[in-house]
């Protein structure tokens, strides 16, 4: 007989599944296989009686939190008292502090390993003209968020050393590598913005594992190290980035492949003082580099060969980077992660987890769209994505059979029809119109504020 705590727990994998256009045939409906996450959730976050959070049910209302325009824990326990008076179940109480509870109870590895996994998948089942030159190409980045004042934030990620104490907030530095293809996140890692160990090279050196044989890593001038180099050399990867400031590029030297354009190999750096002698020898001597000027930008890679990838092709390749500056933009801005809600370091460690994982679901049902209206994902607008798929929510979860299957494509043409405007030569200025209010800056903790107000209104009360 089957295990009815099982089955209950296929059925949610399943209800989750639903909200974001999974159904049961398609290149892109595995995103959430109903047995496969159902067991690894019970086995990361075993229970024993049945709560009304669940941990499935509790990571379905933590992704729908992220998504919706309302992220107050109230409105989540509201929705969840909906869902069960519409199911006849009993009432849960309208106070926050179960669901609060089982947010913390959630593993966080659980929770980004599942993010990381979907966005790998989707980057692999992308079809070869959505590629470059039917080649994955992974473009990498930092950024920064800020969270909630709290000891335990300002511990793990401190304010800058500009701001006085009690007047800043904790920051924390994300380093991403994010599909071109799909526009998903593939792997990140969160540090803090000032220590040893937390630079944006640091940070790409530590997410090369998720490099595939024939990748090409896309990155700004500061990633263009040796070490960085050479490690994606011995995953089999390329690398296209522009020259480092600090290196001289002389084109009379080296194998000439045209002009400004030439093959040099660049030397081994020093021993790093944290790196054994012994670790040290294993690693070649040259690396062999490609080194080209076009449209007045030098651009280092390991593509060699002209007659494959001539010098306008590494230009329009190395411009796609932008991209990621766009993606970010649209967690920042359009999810809204700029500013995170967590009072504590683990939770605010899973609520960038979580928003990441919400963000490669919406990427799951645009590749959908995509394929089904034959354009390329990133011609879709994710905010309008983001939009139908909250509007469908409940819909989406009460329907089943074929009617379930005619609302998701009816979803997903709709959203196949958010194109983005093409508009290359669009200039806009780095600035506001709108002005702030006209008001004075805090320059005290808001506490000693606070006991200044006081003190004054005492030494003015009328006795």
């Amino acid at each position: 007989m089957k295990d009815n705590k099982v089955e209950r727990a296929r059925q949610k994998a399943v209800l989750f599944g639903k909200q974001f256009l999974q159904g049961d045939t398609g290149v892109f409906d595995q995103a959430l296989g109903a047995d496969a996450m159902a067991a690894a959730m019970r086995m990361q976050a075993p229970g024993g009686r049945e709560r009304i959070y669940a941990p499935l049910d509790t990571l379905r209302l933590f992704v729908g939190q992220v998504l919706s325009a309302d992220r107050a824990c109230q409105d989540v326990v509201g929705r969840r008292l909906s869902e069960r008076i519409a199911q006849g179940q009993s009432a849960n109480a309208l106070s926050t502090g179960a669901y609060c509870e089982a947010r913390q109870r959630l593993p966080i590895t659980m929770v980004s390993k599942l993010g990381s996994a979907l966005g790998a998948q989707l980057e692999s089942l992308a079809p070869m003209h959505w590629r470059w030159q039917g080649r994955s190409v992974k473009l990498f980045d930092g950024t920064t968020v800020s969270m909630p004042d709290t000891p335990s934030n300002q511990e793990a990620y401190p304010q800058s050393r500009e701001q006085k104490p009690g007047l800043g907030f904790p920051i924390a530095r994300i380093g991403a590598l994010i599909g071109l293809a799909s526009g998903a996140i593939l792997g990140y890692q969160v540090v803090a913005c000032k220590g040893k160990g937390v630079g944006e090279q640091t940070l790409l050196a530590n997410l090369l594992d998720h490099l595939n044989v024939g990748d090409v890593v896309l990155a700004d001038a500061l990633l263009a190290t040796w070490w960085i180099i050479e490690g994606a050399i011995g995953r089999r990867a390329d690398v296209l980035m522009a020259q480092h400031g600090k290196r001289i590029t002389e084109f009379t030297r080296g194998q000439r492949q045209g002009q400004h354009d030439h093959i040099v190999q660049w030397p081994r750096p020093p021993k790093p003082k944290a790196m054994s002698a012994q670790d040290y020898a294993r690693y070649p001597e040259f690396i062999t580099m490609r080194e080209v000027e076009v449209q007045g930008r030098i651009l280092v890679t390991t593509l060699l060969d002209p007659k494959i990838v001539s010098p306008h092709a590494l230009a329009a390749l190395y411009k796609m980077r932008w991209h990621i500056e766009v993606d970010f933009r649209t967690i920042k801005a359009t999810l809204e992660m700029d500013v995170l809600h967590c009072k504590s370091q683990p939770m605010v460690d899973k609520e960038i987890a979580v928003y990441f994982l919400a963000y490669n679901l919406v990427r799951w049902a645009m590749a959908k769209a995509a394929l089904l209206a034959d354009v390329l994902p990133r011609a879709l607008s994710f905010s309008g994505a983001k939009r139908l798929l909250g509007a469908f929510t409940d819909q989406l979860r009460q329907t089943s059979g074929d009617a379930m299957r005619t609302l998701i494509g009816s979803v997903l043409r709709s959203i196949a029809t958010l194109r983005l405007p093409q508009r290359p030569d669009r200039i806009e200025p780095r600035a506001k119109k709108r002005r702030p209010k006209n008001l004075p800056l805090l320059t005290v903790p808001r506490q000693v504020a606070r006991d200044l107000i006081l003190a004054h209104r005492a030494l003015n009360r009328v006795p």
